[in-house]
């Protein structure tokens, strides 16, 4: 069993990913913000574990032992989203308590998570100094850059995730993944086996399933909702674009940000489409599935899709985190707003990505335990 604490803690991401994977036991967690504090003692059982709202005022001695440390210090100061301050903004500084619980508690495990940009910003020189101050506590390092969408997740979230060992042995293998959903997670896409026209098509009891709706039909006819840009210039896209904390504004201006879901329609046919009040039966446009009008030398016949734009709802931001209806059902039975909803899943660092990291790491912790490796 692997005793661990989550520092930033947010909406207990890691700790929904390990309860899900057994082998690991909480003794501890850290979370200022009052919702996400809401959030997750709602989410899960608490009690006996020790709980600090300010990292910065944590006192070691009083910390519980634990096997692994995990966590996501606030990204905010290396973001593309944001003024990328680094180490000049106080949230930046956070990174530094999150290695201070390392020196003082010393678990033979960590893993960070963060932004990309945190690998290049100041030159690299933010990333030197945090490698090297961990590095003189024994730790052994390796990260990568994982996105969610190769995760099973139809989300395009890349995130830096640092993992650390306190021993010989290189880490590497905990973050080793192949390049697909099958290798990553277990679950491969989705996979149609036979074509035709919506209703008829059968798809692979081993993918992920199609999305569920009412109405399903258009573009690609899979599900009749596809993710679109919620930008001035909207552009259809195969997977969500990376969820943020402010996903409830609307627009966004920021190339490639705020996802929202285009419904499409079914074809419906159409008579004359430029002659506004040409009729066959004193109709001109005629309902889904319905047969064609009746072919003549003079009319223009045509097909027309109709669609809206509808924002991102909450639960399915938080689905697209990695968590499940449920979940978020507990959450919102609290009465926290959709904009708390909305920011908490933004916020979050995707279940599945965690889940993939932790099967390696108990697989490594197992081979080390065993005496294989020293």
């Amino acid at each position: 069993m692997i005793r661990y604490f989550e520092s930033f803690a947010g909406i207990g991401a890691f700790r929904s990913a390990f309860e899900k994977m057994g082998g690991f036991e909480c003794v501890g967690w850290c979370e200022i913000d009052r919702y996400a504090q809401k959030a997750y003692r709602a989410l899960y059982d608490t009690g006996g574990e020790k709980f600090y709202e300010d990292i910065t005022k944590i006192d070691y001695g009083g910390m519980p032992d634990f096997d692994l440390l995990v966590g996501g210090p606030c990204c905010q100061s290396f973001s593309v989203a944001g003024r990328r301050l680094a180490f000049a903004d106080d949230r930046g500084n956070l990174f530094f308590n999150y290695i201070q619980i390392l020196e003082a508690k010393r678990p033979r495990y960590f893993i960070a998570e963060n932004v990309p940009h945190l690998l290049g910003i100041s030159q690299g020189e933010c990333y030197r100094i945090i490698l090297e101050k961990i590095s003189e506590l024994g730790y052994r390092m390796c990260w990568r850059v994982l996105n969610s969408s190769g995760f099973g997740i139809p989300q395009s979230r890349r995130r830096l995730f640092l993992v650390g060992y306190l021993g010989d042995r290189c880490p590497a293998e905990i973050l080793a993944f192949g390049g697909n959903d099958a290798e990553n997670c277990g679950k491969g896409k989705t996979e149609q086996l036979i074509g035709g026209s919506q209703g008829s098509r059968v798809y692979s009891t081993n993918g992920t399933a199609v999305t569920q709706c009412s109405g399903s039909g258009g573009m690609g006819g899979k599900t009749g909702l596809y993710f679109i840009d919620c930008n001035p210039s909207p552009q259809m896209t195969d997977a969500a674009r990376c969820i943020t904390a402010r996903q409830n504004s609307g627009i966004s201006h920021h190339r490639g940000e705020h996802s929202a879901v285009f419904v499409d329609d079914a074809p419906r046919a159409i008579l004359n489409p430029f002659k506004e009040h040409t009729r066959q039966n004193g109709r001109r446009i005629k309902e889904p599935n319905e047969p064609m009008f009746t072919l003549t030398v003079t009319d223009r016949h045509g097909i027309v899709h109709r669609g809206r734009i509808r924002r991102l709802m909450p639960v399915e931001c938080w689905k697209l985190q990695g968590f499940r209806k449920d979940q978020f059902e507990k959450v919102a039975a609290t009465g926290m707003s959709d904009a708390q909803l909305y920011k908490q899943a933004g916020n979050s660092i995707t279940v599945a990505v965690v889940e993939a990291i932790a099967r390696n790491l108990l697989k490594f912790d197992e081979e080390v335990s065993s005496g294989k490796y020293h």
